[in-house]
């Protein structure tokens, strides 16, 4: 038997029909009630159905979705569902990609949208407290005027919550001068299992007293707490940046850029990669807003003036000694914010490079060491090529941070199959270039193999840890390493029938 099968067989998993029997007694329901009101739960088909998918390919079967407005509710919602052995799956808003918000074995949702206050931002303290449903562009407008932020920057930062950044450590294209959200939570207060309330971390900007449970709540995708409020680290914000558009002729060669602009050594604040595909795909999507090449990196710099001047000038050296093709420089916002807008738009103007093909995310997210580029997007280009499959990749380069994204008919199952053969392949390679198969949206249910291939000595110990605080099984059951799949295309939103 595989060792994974042996985990799973060891943290039980509970029949869906007793699950959806248990919910429907009119004693549970009315326990609910009595909790959370009338309106702050919904059984309803309709009300159901839309939460059982996120912003993935996947979706699942949510029993009831529940929207608390304190850690109190939350805490006797979990204490009757350890008490009933019914599954939880904390939400944010929706917006991951792996699904790990998919209500894989029915059960709850526990939406977390309802607790969105700011409680406290103390700059003097370098922090701020927040309730998990807190959106992170809301929480950047709060602190604009204090002349502070909270850097992440993930890209669906307008409608993302606090709450899912942390479970799922995101972060965005300014990772790799700032951090991910990981690098500034402080302290966070979380629900077990069993109902029980914990307060982990601490207000202060250092803390080495015992295990460091708040950093462990950090990625771990709902499965082993529900996330109530955060405290997070606040740093200054820049006082001025500039930004550089560089045009390249082959893929590889902005690759080569990305490694020698690191080792110059120059930290920008943000640099993003995108291949051709993607760069064709915002052009046809947007009219045109960017070179036509075969590669583009988009450099960020920002800090003191002078400082910004100097950076800038550096880029541009070693872009031309790469062999950039075109370089412009820019400090206008409105060009920096149109050059930014186009690049984060290529997953949702994928779709339209080509009628009836659809942009997919199967093999997303991988990060390598910044030295491997190069090799790693020559090397991805190679597999979906061998597999006929239309690939596009782009992302957050100058960490290491790469996202793929594959152009497919999505009613065709051979298609399909093909996909997740390049998924696999891109994976792999990957992992033997030292890298890992998340760098900031988590591992959910799209990643589950390789992840488990790529930790695994690690993986018992996580699933001791899983056993410890949640007995039953009923934190976001079926993610991480528990899940297998029956087939490769199980539980996904798009029809697949062969022609």
């Amino acid at each position: 038997m595989p060792f994974a099968s042996l985990l799973v067989d060891r943290i039980p998993i509970y029949p869906v029909s007793s699950i959806v029997a248990v919910m429907m007694d009119q004693e549970i329901v009315d326990r609910i009630s009595s909790i959370v009101g009338d309106k702050g739960f919904s059984a309803s088909k309709a009300y159901t159905y839309a939460y059982s998918f996120d912003a993935s390919i996947y979706h699942g079967k949510a029993d009831m979705v529940i929207q608390p407005r304190d850690v109190k509710q939350v805490s006797e919602i979990m204490c009757i569902a350890y008490e009933h052995r019914i599954p939880v799956t904390p939400r944010g808003s929706g917006t991951g990609l792996c699904g790990s918000a998919i209500p894989l074995k029915g059960g709850i949702v526990m939406d977390m949208s309802r607790m969105n206050h700011i409680e406290r931002i103390s700059v003097e303290d370098l922090l701020c407290v927040v309730q998990p449903g807190v959106v992170y562009e809301d929480l950047n407008r709060a602190l604009e005027p204090y002349g502070f932020f909270f850097p992440p920057s993930p890209g669906s930062g307008e409608a993302c919550q606090v709450g899912g950044m942390v479970a799922l450590n995101a972060s965005g294209m300014r990772a790799v001068k700032y951090g991910a959200t990981r690098d500034y939570v402080l302290g966070l207060t979380f629900v077990k299992a069993n109902g029980d309330i914990v307060h982990a971390g601490s207000g202060t900007l250092k803390d080495s007293s015992g295990y460091q449970l708040a950093r462990l709540m950090v990625g771990s995708e709902g499965t082993l707490g529900i996330i109530t409020e955060v405290i997070l680290r606040i740093t200054p914000r820049p006082k001025t940046s500039a930004m550089a558009l560089l045009a390249f002729d082959e893929l590889e060669t902005a690759g080569e850029f990305v490694a020698a602009l690191i080792a110059e050594p120059l930290i920008p604040s943000s640099l993003e990669l995108m291949d051709n595909v993607s760069i064709d795909a915002v052009n046809k999507a947007m009219g045109n807003p960017l070179p036509d090449c075969m590669a583009l990196c988009m450099v960020e710099v920002d800090g003191e003036p002078e400082m910004v001047e100097k950076e800038l000038i550096t880029v541009e050296r070693v872009a031309r000694k790469a062999g950039a093709q075109e370089v412009e420089l820019s400090h206008d916002r409105k060009v920096m914010n149109s050059w930014t807008s186009s690049r984060k738009s290529v997953m949702t103007a994928l779709s339209s490079l080509r009628p009836g093909y659809s942009s997919v995310s199967l093999a997303d997210d991988m990060v390598l060491p910044i030295s491997k580029i190069p090799v790693a997007v020559k090397a991805f280009q190679e597999i979906s090529s061998r597999h006929g499959v239309i690939l596009a990749t782009y992302g957050h380069a100058a960490d290491g941070n790469l996202h793929t994204k594959m152009l497919i008919d999505a009613r065709d199952r051979e298609q399909w199959l093909a996909a997740e053969r390049t998924a696999r392949e891109i994976f792999q390679t990957t992992i033997r270039l030292g890298g890992s198969v998340s760098g900031e949206h988590g591992v959910g249910i799209s990643k589950v193999p390789d992840f488990m291939g790529e930790r695994s000595t690690a993986i018992s110990t996580m699933a001791e840890i899983k056993r410890a605080m949640d007995p039953y099984n009923i934190l976001n059951p079926g993610k991480l390493f528990q899940w297998e799949r029956e087939s490769s295309l199980y539980g996904l939103r798009y029809p697949c029938e062969p022609r």
